[in-house]
């Protein structure tokens, strides 16, 4: 979703008259709320995966009324071009993908060698499709009310801020390939905390046993996983002086915040999904046999990301912030 922005702001570039209105699962919705360039957002009422064609059809009927002109799909799943079309959406853009022909009438073939990232594939179908070359990337920019962040610190009895504060994203909801271990994050921490740094750390209820562990072992800081709401997190993550994480839609949510952030890598792809953030830095061993993308170490190893030193990570931290 945060890759979205950058497409949305691409075609209020292109026209800033037309109003743009994004149907996303209802967990997505504090991430819109926070995107200047979306008038609106409709909750999709389907989970991941479920066809359920009545709820689709119904769904496409309520949309007719706001006689959209276009609808760009950003899934390449069938079930997903079904709504646009029961919409009656007279335009209706995306990839080939799951052989969609007929419910889409603007189909592009993807070059998978020519568009190597997602947001690359995402803001072309923004553009015309002979659109010549690589398209540029806007960079997606979340706004944040100040006063909400400090509204979160207050529910969550955080007190005031009063130091730099380091916040850590150790979870990944992908697998344990893709996760760096908490001793690291741990000892990253305690360097932090001895320089006179405050530790938060960010997650979801699945995240919290890897938390505790890192604040057990680093000896003290702030642990949020499992008790903000994702709007909380975004707004705590807004006063964060700099981000350590793995590769996560958290990690996604601090580029957009342009906060000072480290990005490790372990089996996904820094060329395939990276930070876009200018004030960012993958730090990743690039080993032959990654990226693998394989939610657990094929090997059984996982030196990917078990031998990605401290040391390495810290001096991308310092960089980043000077």
């Amino acid at each position: 979703m945060v890759m979205a922005q950058s497409l949305f702001i691409t075609l209020k570039l292109r026209d800033p008259e037309p109003q743009i209105e994004v149907l996303a699962p209802g967990w997505s919705l504090p991430l819109l709320e926070r995107m200047p360039e979306v008038a609106g957002a409709i909750e999709m009422p389907l989970g991941h995966g479920r066809l359920d064609l009545k709820t689709r059809w119904r769904l496409g009927h309520a949309l007719r009324d706001r006689h959209y002109d276009q609808a760009i799909l950003l899934p390449n799943s069938l079930k997903s071009a079904l709504t646009p079309f029961w919409a009656n959406i007279p335009r209706r853009t995306g990839w080939l993908g799951e052989m969609r022909y007929g419910l889409l009438n603007d189909l592009r073939k993807l070059d998978k060698t020519h568009l190597t990232m997602t947001v690359q594939r995402f803001v072309a179908l923004g553009l015309a499709a002979d659109f010549p070359g690589v398209p540029p990337i806007p960079t997606p920019r979340l706004q944040v009310d100040p006063t909400a962040a400090e509204q979160a610190m207050q529910d969550l009895g955080m007190g005031e801020k009063s130091r730099p504060v380091l916040a850590l994203c150790p979870g990944a909801e992908f697998g344990p390939a893709k996760r760096w271990p908490e001793q690291h994050y741990a000892e990253l921490a305690a360097r932090k905390m001895k320089q006179g740094w405050d530790l938060w750390l960010f997650g979801s209820v699945r995240d919290q046993p890897v938390c505790a562990k890192i604040i057990e072992q680093s000896g003290g800081g702030v642990d949020l996983s499992g008790r903000t709401s994702l709007a909380q997190a975004v707004d705590l993550l807004s006063l964060a002086d700099a981000v350590v994480s793995n590769d996560s839609g958290l990690m996604h949510v601090a580029a957009a915040l342009n906060r000072p952030l480290v990005a490790v890598y372990g089996s996904s792809d820094p060329g395939f999904t990276p930070p876009l953030n200018s004030r960012s830095q993958v730090v990743s061993l690039d080993l032959d046999c990654s990226p693998c993308f394989k939610r657990e170490c094929p090997k059984g190893h996982l030196k990917c990301l078990e031998e990605l030193a401290v040391d390495q990570v810290e001096e991308a931290l310092t960089g980043v912030l000077t």
